[in-house]
């Protein structure tokens, strides 16, 4: 689903209205109705129930007048809090008013904060006081009447957008209406799904108002949502007669002295996703603890360098008759960062593989001080970095890369020629040829070390399976869809454990337990 910014949404509703003759009015009837039954669906029965109307003077109040009338039919006792006088509504929105004073709906006006009421008694309050064109400070009237909404502790259905936020940043100043539910008109916006805008949207509804799909195409859209609808059809398709063979081979190189965790979690993930067979290559010293720890994993112990629990450079030539065997090559999770681990890593992956690689944690960081030498590489390449990582590779400080993730994780991914999947709040994934998704899922409960290796695990187990049911061909477009589904289904598996284990006891494991559950989520 195509993700848009405020100026390209309004493009979008001008384009419809003036090439494709749909008038405004009933582009705002749908937006209108659309939001009256987001809250009837939350009232479960609105009829009887109190709902508060808080309208602005523009477009947005105009929404919220028509859903109004709608909830006034379904026998919801309405009251309409205008922010402002009715002589200043204009264009359609004076339209609805004149709608809603004939259809004698309850309409009281505040023009001063002074004289603002308190929230009315109401089961719900329907925010409509601002759209996604608005940016600044909220000021005045509106900031009292959203300060009150936001006291009141009354259930909120924001339409469009919650007022005050930002549709473009997910910032707002100083004050935004903290919203149950938004019911977003036409295509979801960037600012619901970055933070802190995520939080004060709650549950994000997209409403089809009738946009004509040429509008739409028309505009160019390269920033997409990650969603459940694609997703499902990301995940490979396994025929009843296959075989472990057939599911997909994973040769892993993970684990170090101290850092054993990060390879259990992202071997197992990797078979909980899906693959067949995974061959973890470990240093020697420290094989007899993975051969306790992984029941299902095959462990291949490795020179080590002088029994430190690290992979030695002398172990190149073994290393390289297993990349042959496997299906998808994953390297990273826990190695460390020993001189010579270092060494092996650049080597390896200065050689042709000719094997989809996913490179993750401390296999990127092996390459903080050349990165020239993971540019252009002849092999599909998923690098999954966070923000920490991103920047030791491309020299740009956190703090620029957290505040423009989109740009960066673009930029990158077309400078290096892989798919980059930037984990954060959002998580942000990019293509080598200028699409961005940003995902959908996932909670603060992802902010728990070992988090990371169990994606690297998903992620590598989907890519290990698609390259196997396609007979070995490999396609950008399957390296790209491992990718989104792997970070789709890993936030999935921690917003299902969120309710029974809060985001704060989450574990690593826990979210990899719940892998189970996210598959059967997509699939119904």
């Amino acid at each position: 689903m195509k993700l848009v910014t405020s100026a390209q949404m309004k493009s979008i509703d001008s384009r419809t209205i003036r090439e494709y003759k749909t008038p405004g009015i009933e582009l705002m009837e749908k937006a209108g109705l659309g939001t009256a039954e987001a809250c009837r669906r939350y009232l479960s029965d609105c009829a009887g129930k109190r709902v508060l109307i808080v309208c602005g003077r523009g477009n947005n109040g105009g929404d919220g007048l028509v859903a109004a009338r709608y909830l006034a039919k379904w026998k919801a006792r309405v009251q309409i809090l205008l922010l402002g006088k009715k002589d200043q509504l204009t264009g359609d929105a004076k339209t609805n008013l004149n709608r809603a004073v004939k259809h004698r709906l309850a309409i009281r006006q505040a023009t001063k904060a002074d004289n603002l009421p308190d929230m009315l008694p109401a089961d719900l309050i329907v925010d409509a006081i601002f759209g996604t064109g608005f940016e600044g400070e909220v000021r005045g009237l509106e900031k009292s009447a959203i300060e009150k909404i936001n006291r009141s502790g009354i259930p909120v259905v924001a339409v469009d957008i919650p007022s005050g936020l930002n549709a473009d940043t997910g910032k707002f100043d100083p004050v935004c209406v903290r919203a149950a539910v938004t019911v977003t008109m036409g295509l979801p916006k960037m600012g619901q799904f970055f933070f802190p805008g995520k939080d004060f949207c709650g549950e994000v509804k997209v409403v089809d108002i009738g946009l004509a799909p040429n509008a739409v195409e028309t505009e160019k859209l390269e920033l997409e949502l990650i969603s459940a609808e694609e997703v499902k059809n990301y995940i490979p398709l396994r025929p009843g007669n296959i075989h472990k063979g057939g599911a997909g081979r994973i040769f892993m190189l993970a684990g170090s002295t101290g850092l054993t965790g990060a390879a259990c979690l992202a071997c197992e993930s990797a078979l909980l996703a899906g693959a067949g067979i995974v061959v973890l290559g470990v240093p020697e010293s420290l094989n007899q603890i993975f051969e306790a720890k992984l029941t299902e994993v095959i462990t291949k112990p490795l020179p080590d360098v002088g029994k430190k629990g690290a992979l030695a450079l002398r172990g190149l030539g073994e290393i390289k008759n297993h990349l042959e065997w496997a299906d998808c090559i994953a390297i990273g999770p826990g190695l460390g960062q020993n001189y010579q681990t270092v060494e092996l890593i650049q080597r390896l992956v200065s050689m042709r593989i000719n094997r989809p690689l996913v490179l993750d944690a401390d296999g990127i960081n092996a390459f903080a001080k050349k990165p020239e030498l993971l540019k252009d590489l002849p092999f599909p390449v998923i690098l999954t970095p966070h923000p920490g990582e991103l920047s030791r590779l491309i020299g740009v400080p956190i703090p620029e890369i957290e505040k423009k993730r989109v740009e960066i994780a673009k930029k990158t991914a077309r400078e290096f020629n892989l798919v980059l999947v930037l984990k954060g709040a959002p998580t942000v994934v990019a293509d080598p040829e200028g699409a961005v998704f940003v995902n959908s899922t996932g909670n603060s409960g992802l902010a728990k070390a070992g988090s990371g290796d169990v994606l690297t695990g998903i992620i590598s187990g989907l890519l290990a399976q698609k390259v196997k049911l396609e007979k070995g061909e490999i396609l950008s477009r399957q390296v790209l869809e491992s990718a989104l589904a792997g970070v789709y289904l890993h936030g999935l598996a921690a917003d299902l454990n969120k309710t029974a284990r809060t985001t704060y006891s989450m574990l690593a494991s826990d979210i990899m337990r719940s892998l189970p559950d996210a598959f059967v989520t997509i699939a119904g």
